[in-house]
Order: C-alpha cells, then structure tokens, then sequence
C-alpha cells in the first residue's frame, strides 16, 4: 500500500462509504482528522462494560457476555422478537430484534462475549438497545481477513473481530452508523500506511519533558500494547494540546505589549475622588486589591487586558464603576457593555443611584464635577437615541451604558478609554473588537472584561491566558445567607404543596419570591436546545414549565390573590422595564407585584434587595452554573434567601446529583470544579461563542492542572525567544492552522 502523509483525505485509506460516514457523522476528512480522534475508553478482553452506569438515550459501545437469547411471538401483530440478555455479571441489559429469528443460533450463543453499539432506551422498566449494532468476538479459529481497502464489508468485519482477540479494545467515540468497531479498523489501515511524520514540538522541548514523538504517541493511543503505553501516548497529546493554546496566548500577550494606549491617571481631586468621599460604605479588602491592580495599569502605557472574576454578589459593578470614574477624571470616557436590555437598564439605575448628584452634569442639581451616564439600546426612539449619540460624541456623558446598539457604527465617541464588558461570554470576540478598534490616533483602550461565572484557575489561565486576572473572592458586609432545597414531587407529592405555602409565608413577611421556568409558552424553550441535551434527566421527559401556563395556575390556584407578574425575553423593552419596576415597589404600593414569573432574562445583573425566595421548575434542565447565578438574584438585601430546586429527575440520576451539589454549597468556585467535570471547559464559559462542546480532545484542564502549568511556563519562554516561530516552522504552521480550526472558537474567549 503507498504511503499517505497526515493532509491525505482519508478516502486513500477507506471505502467511499466509510468515508462518506466519517465525514458526515464526525466530521473526520483527512489522515489526520482520524488519526486525532481519540479512544474514548479502553477494555481488556477479560474486562466486561459496567452496565449500571448506562443512561437512557445515550449511545454506547457495551462489551458484554450473552446470557440468554429467545424468540418469541408478538401480541400485538404478526411475527417474532428476539430478545437477547447480555451481562456484566452484575448488570444486565436487553438486546431486541424484530423479525430475524435466525440470529438466536447463528450468533447469540450463550457465554459468547461480544461488543454492542446502539442507543439506551427502556421499555417496561427495563433498559434495552433496539436493533444494535454489533461484533462477535471470535474464537481463534475464525481470525483472518485482508488489509485491503477494497475488502468486503464481510471479510472487514472479520478484520475488526481479529482485532478484539489480544490487546485491549479502543472504544470510539461513534454513531449511529458508524460503530467504534469500524472506527478501529479504519484506524489500523490508516497507521499501516502512514508515513514518516515530522513532529511539531521542538526537539529540545520533547526531550526535556521526556515526551514521546507524535507518530509513537499516535501508535500508543490506537493501537495499544498495554495501558501503559496508552498514559505515555495520551500524556504527550495532552502536552501539545496545552501547549498549542498556551503558544497562542504567549503570543497575543506579547503582542499586546507592542500597542499603546494613553495612560489615565487618577486626580487627587476628581470625581472619583470626591465619589470615595462621600461613599456611605466601605470597599471590602478584595476590592481595595483589585482596585488598586486596574487603577495601576490604568495608567500604564499599553492597554489594560483585564479579567474580573467575582461570585454573584461580591461587588464587581462598584470595581467597575471606580475604574470608569478614574477615566472620566483623566478627560477620558467609559463604556459598559450589557447583553441584554434588562441588565443594561438595571446597571444604568445602580450607576445613577451610587453616584447621585455626580451623575447630573447638565442637570438641575448636578454636582461641580458630575459626569452624565448616556444609555443606549435597539429599542430607543429616534428622538431619545439622537440625543444621546449626541451626549457621546461631544463628551458630555463620560459613562455609556448600552447593549448591541454600542457596537454600531453610527456611536461615536469623543475619547474612548475604556472599555468595560459584563458577561463576557454573552459576547462574540468581533463585537468586542467593534469598540476596542474605536480609539484614534493608534490608541487602544483600555479594558476590563468581568464575569460572574466562577472560573477555577486553571481554567481561566488556559481560557484567558492572555488576560492579566484579578478575583473578587469576599462579599461585601450586609449579604444574606442563601439556602436551598431539592423538591421532588414524584417521591413526596406533598412538598410542592408547601413550596407554594412558603411562597405565601414569604410574601405576607415583605418579600418578593421569583418563579424561573424553562420555557415561555408552548411553542418556545428558553434553554437552548444544546443545553437541554446536555442537562437532560434521561427517560421519558414531561412537558416543561412555562412562563405563561404556570402563572396562568398559579393565579388560579396555589397563589390566588398575590400579585403576580411575567418577565420573558419575548416581551417589549417597555413591559420588562414596567415589569421589574412594579416587582421593585414597597409592599405596600398598589403597583405592586409579589411574585415575578420568569425566564432566564432574570439569570444576570437584576437587583431586587426585596427578593427573598426563588422557586426554580424543572430545575435539573438547567447548568450548575446556570443555577447558581439565578440563586444570586435573591438576599441581596441583608435578609437570608430561600431557593426550592423543583425536579422530576430520578433520585439516582445524574440531573439530580448536580441539584444536590448546588444545594449542599453557595460557594461559586467549588461549585464551577464539579460543572467542568460534568461538562467540559466550553460549556461552563458559555455556548454562546462557539456553539459547540468542549473543543479539546483528551486535555481536560481541571485534571490536567500540571500540564497546563508545564506548557504554560514552556510557552512563555519560547515566544520570549522567537515571538514569531520564524525559527520552528512546524510549530507554526500547526498554530496557524487552529485559526481554521474549531478550537479557535474556545481560545477566542479571551
């Protein structure tokens, strides 16, 4: 067979068909696209699946031993079912055919071991793989076959069967037309047939770290003698996969300090100064820290790239609010970025309410130093967006709050020199840039990108490596305590009765409860439905709570007579501002609202310090993190919270052991360890840039913590040397290439 390079479609080595299902159901086209996609697991011949740990509607490879197999006829209608009872000897599961009787004595002989691909459902109560895919390991006897690519599918089969009979098994990440097993093969005739391959990472380094070559590595992992060869294989593609990203981020960091941005140094006499003075509290110590770092590379000479990690609750608008007061006094302008209009509204409110007078310049009752917090959003009219484009290009509003609408062309400002981003990752890198390539004169501003989604160190290092990083990890005096329940209705019906109960208690006490739903009405789902798949409780899923079906009952019978108000994203700018306005009021007030049923629009920025309890339906569809910064909106106002974590989920499933994490601690960062592990790096930061699952392979940051540390020090140090990898070509054609790659995706974060 000739030899074929890595940049080789993989048509070279495989049947069309295959092929074809390579590239349709994983997306795999050349040698090397293949040759990357890695083992999932491994089994030993002698080492059978765990069945217990299957969950309805996942695709699995099970290896298991055949313990029964009959045929039967239907009740129904008209032929047979041939079930098949494989087992781990511990754990069974049902295989089914309908209408191929003949497989009982031609394949499914009693104490045969084979591999069984297909998707979990259950029928009865019992879980079973309907009509599976699957190979027979044979007896010595029956190995042979041919290597040849134009071999039948029948002596291809024999090839894969082969392949089961001594070392240890790869299991694939596969489809439904495509088994691990197939997979395999096409993996051993692609490493048959390789050529020689120049290896990307420096000689020197792969020596010191005592790595592998790539072409052993590749050999270790696909075909392995022993698992020992595998954590050697597996060790250096982690070492590279690191090490890629942290090449990347070295470089933007070294980039970043060829740029030049005008320094903005504080007045002993400003606005920010006379701000500090009149401050009716005290900055807890993490915020002096974090302060005293932005404040310093404000008046730096090369733009501030700043991520400000806090917890829900722990004071980052009031950061933000001094670093912007700081650009205002150096003659400078500031722009918070929200992504959405209810958060956007909400910071404009909070700004105006801790400044007071100082927000008035041009206002009856302005202090002599004020400033004027323009606000802009796709919703304005005509009249009202005019004058405020009018208030940022002269230089009259030293503050901008906006939405999407700030990223448009037609804003322009007087002297742009900082940028503030909230919720990073509800932003595109591209729409970043809009702004930050709105300074002149070659300036760049500065800018400060902050989140409430905690983000372990390790994570945030890979992820926004290129970002100096500050963490606001105190919360400021007067914050309540938050507890929060799991409420099964399925096992204790009663409990959702109190849950409403309780809501009623809360309000006759002053408080405000929010209700979060999923869905908006009948035709909408609120989570995504990428988020649905990846939370789901597994079986037969009910139908979702929505916004307007559960106020519609809840007015009519568990919360008769309370005020009860909707919030949604389908709604007006109008009726959501009108919304959160009357959910603010006293109790008192006429206007009043005492419970708001919502959708996620509540899940960032919304401050109600009235708000005591929160009742979340369905809450195994949402992330951990997802739940966490909605528990956030409630205790903001010195009282203790109650949060109700309402599920179907089984006691035992997956779903309901991330409700119980997110019960047993308030604490974000600990909380954001077991979601990585469940979810992968890409989701926790959010699927809104790239849409895709966690773009690494086999590094996983949280267990791989020294890797990352190894590559990130090794990186540093090579782009000090040859910031351009003029002198190691490999290495820089492989770094280029992740710009057409989808890992792009999950380093643009930054």
């Amino acid at each position: 067979m000739a030899r074929v390079s890595l940049a080789a479609p993989v048509s070279t080595i495989a049947g069309g068909k295959t092929a074809k299902a390579l590239s349709d159901g994983l997306g795999i086209e050349t040698i090397d696209d293949l040759l990357r996609h890695y083992p999932r697991r491994y089994i030993d011949p002698g080492e059978l699946t765990d069945l217990d740990v299957l969950q309805v509607g996942e695709h699995v490879t099970v290896f298991a031993e055949v313990v029964s197999a009959v045929n039967r006829r239907m009740q129904q209608r008209r032929g047979t079912v041939t079930e098949v009872v494989v087992s781990d000897g511990v754990g069974r599961i049902s295989l089914v055919f309908f209408n191929q009787p003949w497989r009982v004595e031609r394949e499914f002989r009693v104490g045969r071991r084979g591999l069984f691909a297909g998707t979990v459902s259950a029928f009865g109560g019992t879980r079973q793989l309907a009509h599976p895919r699957y190979v027979m390991l044979p007896d010595r006897s029956q190995m042979g076959g041919s290597d040849s690519a134009e071999a039948s599918e029948e002596e291809r089969d024999r090839e894969a069967e082969a392949a089961f009979a001594d070392l240890l098994i790869p299991i694939y990440p596969a489809t439904a037309g495509l088994p691990s097993w197939k997979i395999q093969q096409t993996m051993r005739l692609a490493l048959d047939a390789l050529a020689e391959i120049d290896d990307p990472l420096p000689d020197g380094l792969r020596q010191d770290k005592g790595l592998m070559s790539l072409a052993d590595a590749l050999r270790a992992v696909h075909r392995p003698p022993d698992r020992n060869a595998v954590e050697l294989g597996q060790h250096r593609l982690r070492f590279e996969e690191a090490f890629d990203l942290q090449v990347v981020l070295a470089q933007r960091r070294h980039h970043r300090l060829a740029q030049a941005a005008l320094p903005r140094p504080p007045s002993d006499d400003g606005i920010l100064a006379t701000f500090d003075a009149q401050r009716p509290f005290a900055l807890t110590g993490a915020q002096e820290r974090v302060g005293v770092d932005i404040a310093n590379d404000l008046m730096g000479e090369h733009p501030m790239q700043r991520l400000l990690q806090g917890d829900v609750g722990s004071g980052k608008t009031m950061v933000a609010l001094r670093a912007m007061l700081q650009v205002v006094d150096a003659g400078g302008q500031a722009v918070l970025l929200a992504p959405t209009e209810v958060l956007a509204v909400q910071h404009v409110r909070t700004l105006r309410e801790f400044l007071g007078p100082l927000a008035g310049k041009g206002v009856l009752g302005g202090a002599d130093r004020a400033t004027r917090i323009a606000y802009l959003s796709g919703s304005q009219g005509a009249r009202q967006r005019r004058e405020e484009l009018l208030a940022v290009a002269s230089g009259e509003a030293g503050i901008v709050v906006g939405t999407h609408a700030v990223l448009q062309e037609t804003v322009q400002f007087a002297d742009l020199g900082l940028v503030v981003v909230d919720e990073q990752h509800r932003f595109g890198v591209e729409q970043r840039a809009a702004l930050v390539d709105r300074s002149g004169e070659g300036m760049r501003p500065h800018v400060l990108v902050m989140t409430a989604t905690p983000i372990p160190r390790t994570v945030a290092m890979t992820v926004f490596g290129d970002l100096d990083i500050s963490v606001i990890d105190e919360y400021p005096t007067g914050r309540g305590s938050i507890t929060t329940h799991v409420v099964a209705p399925r096992e204790q019906p009663a409990h959702l009765a109190r849950a409403w109960q309780r809501v009623r208690e809360e309000v006759a006490e002053g408080g405000r409860v929010f209700i979060v739903c999923p869905r908006i009405g009948d035709d909408d789902t609120s989570v995504s439905s990428d988020e649905l798949a990846m939370v789901s409780s597994g079986g037969d899923d009910p139908e979702l709570s929505s916004v307007i079906d559960v106020a519609s009952e809840l007015n009519a019978r568990w919360l008769e007579g309370l005020r009860i108000g909707v919030l949604h994203g389908r709604m007006s700018a109008e009726a959501k501002d009108e919304a959160m306005r009357r959910f603010t009021l006293p109790a008192g007030s006429r206007e009043a609202l005492d419970v708001l049923v919502a959708t996620t629009v509540i899940e960032v920025g919304v401050d109600v310090p009235s708000a005591s309890m929160m009742v979340i339906l369905d809450a195994d569809r949402f992330g951990i993190s997802q739940l966490h910064q909605l528990r956030g909106r409630i205790a903001r106002g010195g009282g203790d919270g109650l949060c109700l974590l309402v599920t179907q989920a089984g006691p035992e499933s997956p779903a309901r052991e991330r409700l119980q994490a997110v019960a047993a601690t308030t604490d974000g960062f600990a909380l954001a360890r077991v979601d990585l592990q469940a979810r992968r790096e890409g989701d926790i930061l959010g699927t809104a840039q790239s849409g895709r699952r966690s773009s690494l392979r086999l590094l996983e940051v949280i267990r791989d913590e020294a890797i990352v540390e190894e590559a990130r020090e090794a990186a540093t140090v090579l782009i000090a040397a040859d910031p351009d990898l003029r002198d190691h070509p490999l290495l820089r054609d492989q770094i280029l290439a992740l710009s057409d790659d989808h890992r792009s995706d999950y380093l643009d974060k930054g």
